[in-house]
């Protein structure tokens, strides 16, 4: 299956008007955002989990980065309730299940090999520093050498960022309110990706809170490019 697989083309799915397609495991369903393979794929995708069901074990052959939306998320290791990001670098295996029922936005097979990183952080826990600008704030959740940036950042009602250009490509969802650009408004459940060098001049009239990735959007001649996270003070 190839489902948005140009990278090079902006992509906007408002997910909460998709409908949600049932899994190999019974009680899993999904909503595919992007994908390129079969069961065992490059992907992205919401995944939701009805109470008391689970996933069969598995190893993570490219990775897999995670961010709990609803409910909580449980394996082995523990329980992750709304809010906690989780990254299982290349080679980890876990057996996923949920007692209560949860939905997680889920990205498989995207792990630079060299990032070995293993942790998971619950993000309501952790104070936001000040970003780039007045009434934004930025809670980093990652940073790798190869350019990968990832972060929460909070939008006051009333701000407005600076125009930039996504070196390396820009990945958001909404997790609340609505953020908005000159292309359009996006409320939340909305997933936006932006490819390499294209630009945008982003704001939010009534305040929003928003996942973004970045720098992992390269073409192949940008291999080894790397770029700044923008919204974030040196």
């Amino acid at each position: 299956m190839h489902l948005n697989a140009d990278f090079s083309k902006r992509v906007v799915i408002d997910t909460d008007t998709m409908p949600w397609e049932p899994s190999p495991m019974n009680g899993v369903s999904r909503r595919k955002l992007d994908r390129i393979g079969d069961e065992v794929a490059r992907a992205t995708s919401l995944v939701r989990y009805d109470p008391k069901s689970y996933f069969s074990p598995h190893t993570h052959g490219g990775g897999e980065e995670f961010f709990v939306l609803d409910g909580v998320f449980s394996d082995e290791h523990g329980d992750y309730p709304a809010g906690t990001y989780v990254r299982n670098p290349i080679g980890t295996s876990h057996k996923p299940h949920s007692e209560n029922g949860c939905v997680i936005l889920v990205k498989l097979h995207q792990f630079d090999p060299t990032d070995k990183a293993q942790f998971s952080i619950n993000t309501r826990d952790v104070k936001f520093s000040p970003g780039l600008v007045k009434g934004l704030s930025v809670l980093p959740l990652h940073q790798h050498e190869s350019g990968e940036n990832v972060a929460l950042v909070r939008w006051e009602p009333g701000t407005y960022f600076n125009a930039h250009r996504h070196w390396g490509g820009e990945e958001i969802f909404v997790l609340e309110g609505v953020f908005s650009d000159e292309h359009g408004d996006y409320p939340k459940g909305t997933w936006i990706r932006s490819p390499h060098q294209s630009q945008h001049t982003p704001f939010s009239k009534e305040g929003c809170l928003i996942y973004v990735k970045t720098g992992h959007l390269f073409p192949e001649d940008y291999a080894n490019a790397k770029g700044d996270f923008p919204y974030q003070s040196a």
